[in-house]
Parts: structure tokens; C-alpha cells; sequence
């Protein structure tokens, strides 16, 4: 299992939060990291969550393939912010 997921999964962040998560996250990832900040799992986690993300940015790729959404939607979201 995607070590994103796994976390959440830990913290008990059901299926459903889980892909709405990720669902805004393709679609406007700002909106994502405040949802993020509503699940509830202590900050130390979210730092480890964070971390992870940023060592390796692929496992967002993989937990969005994981789920069954659209990377592309990802990669679109990502560019609008660079602009």
C-alpha cells in the first residue's frame, strides 16, 4: 500500500475521506491541504506525511493511480498554480 494512504489509513481516515481528498486534490490542490488540516491527525503525522511527499513527490502519482483517479487532472491543477 501507498505509505500516503497508509498513514491515513492509521489515523483513521475512511475510504470515502480518502478519495474526496484526493478527488480535490486533482482538482485544486490549495483546497486539499485544508482538507488535510480537517482529518484530524496529529501534526507530528502530518509532518511525517509531509516529508514523505517531499523526499518523493511520485507517491502522490501513485496514490491517485491507486485510487482510480485521473493523474492528469493532477498535472493540470499543478500547472495553474505555476502561473
Amino acid at each position: 500500500m501507498n505509505p500516503i494512504l497508509a498513514i491515513l489509513k492509521e489515523h483513521n481516515v475512511s475510504d470515502t475521506q480518502i478519495k474526496d481528498l484526493f478527488q480535490t486534490l486533482t482538482e485544486n490542490p490549495m483546497a486539499a491541504m485544508a482538507t488535510i488540516g480537517q482529518l484530524g491527525i496529529p501534526p507530528e503525522k502530518l509532518q511525517q506525511l509531509m516529508g514523505l511527499v517531499m523526499q518523493n513527490p511520485a507517491l502522490i502519482k501513485e496514490a491517485v493511480v491507486e485510487l482510480g483517479l485521473d493523474f492528469s487532472k493532477v498535472e493540470a491543477a499543478k500547472a495553474q498554480l505555476q502561473k
